[in-house]
This record gives structure tokens, sequence and C-alpha cells, in this order.
């Protein structure tokens, strides 16, 4: 199972990493809008957030053109700028899965994003995704079970011997989470907030307070000659 923090935000992010065991981080334009007051200043937060994850970690990149050609432009300057290593996210579009097809042949290593059922990720599977990005608490709001989606995609996959993985994205809780664990999934990229939620628990912080205490009880004793 893989965790990785999907943010721009470069002081939530070096909150965690490295000391914490991720697996990278992924973006998107919505997230990286939040970070950035301009366009300009994109390529230095990504490379930032690269050098943070160093040579192991992955990084996962949307590209925002939508027809063909630009996806392709998009994905070719992605992969100058940040290396054999970076993963580029495509929505699951038509556009997007000839887009796909053709770097995956290439090579270059893609994560279909955008994915709401398990049809589209299959179509991604075999266009050669590297990984399928379906959004949980979105379909939850949808009224439809997420982590169900999530465990469906994984059964068809293996049912299929496809080599595609499943990122399960987009969450708004803990239990959540929890769901697609148990449903399957390769890996889940969550907020940060999110990631300090999970390690997080009350009876812990009581149980350290009571290691605390106790120790300090202990009477202090000088050693005999």
């Amino acid at each position: 199972m893989l965790i990785l923090l999907d943010s721009a935000d470069l002081q939530a992010l070096r909150g965690i990493i490295p000391d914490h065991p991720l697996d990278g981080v992924t973006t998107n334009p919505t997230i990286i809008s939040r970070a950035c007051s301009g366009k300009r200043e994109i390529p230095g937060l990504l490379r930032s957030i690269r050098g943070l994850l160093g040579n192991e970690g992955m990084l996962h990149i949307q590209v925002t053109a939508a027809t063909l050609d630009g996806i392709l432009a998009e994905a070719e300057t992605i992969k100058e700028q940040f290396g054999e290593d970076v993963y580029i996210k495509i929505p699951v579009t038509s556009e997007g899965i000839k887009a796909l097809s053709i770097l995956a042949k290439k090579g270059i290593r893609v994560t279909a994003t955008a994915v709401f059922t398990p049809q589209q990720a299959l179509i991604a599977a075999k266009a050669g995704a590297d990984f399928v990005a379906p959004y949980v608490n979105r379909l939850d709001d949808l009224a439809v079970d997420g982590s169900r989606v999530v465990r469906e995609i994984k059964q068809i996959f293996t049912d299929y011997s496809l080599k595609t993985r499943v990122l399960a994205a987009s969450f708004r809780n803990i239990e959540q989470v929890h769901r697609v664990c148990l449903s399957g999934a390769d890996a889940v990229t969550i907020s940060p907030e999110l990631y300090w939620k999970m390690l997080f628990h009350p009876l812990t912080a009581v149980s350290v307070e009571e290691f605390e205490r106790d120790w300090a009880a202990i009477p202090e004793r000088e050693e005999r000659n």
C-alpha cells in the first residue's frame, strides 16, 4: 500500500516529508492554484516538491490541456523539466485516452485521473495507464459507494491480469480511507491534514501521558558503593 500526499503546500509537506513513511505527492491544477499567486511560480513550486521527495518519491503532475496535441506537448515539457520518474496525470476523456496510449508506448509514466466508473478505469488500463485514480468522496457525494467502485476496479484488474494500479483519491475523512484500503486499493493520496488525523488517537496521547507520569513517580535513589 502506497501513501501519497495530495498537496502543493510546501509548509505542510515539509512537516511530513522526509521523516514520515510517504511514497510521493500528487498535484492537480486546483491544488496548485491554492499554493501559487501566479503561473510563473508553478515550475519553481514543483521543483521544490521534487527536491523534498528526493530520487525515490513519486511526483504526479496533471496536464491542463484538453486536446491531444496539447496534452502531448505538456507531457513532454513536464518530462523534460522533472525527469523520468514523474507521472503525467491525464483525465479519462476521449482525447486523454488517445494521449495516454501514445505516451505509454513511449515509456512515459501516466496516471489516469478523474475516474468515476470501473469502465473508465478498464479503458485507461487497456491504454497503458500505470495508475488509475478514482475519486472516492465525489462518488460518495453522488450516493455512489466510492469504496465499492474501487473494489470493482481492482477485481477487474485482477481477473484480467492488468498491471495498472489503483490510486484512490478524493477523501473527506478517515473512514473513507479505511474502506478503500479494505477494498484492495494499491495506493491512496490524501491531504496533509487527513494524514495527521490518521496518525492521531486520543487514547495514544493518554497512554503517553500515563507513561511519563508513572516514570516521573519512580523515586531517585543513589547507587551504593
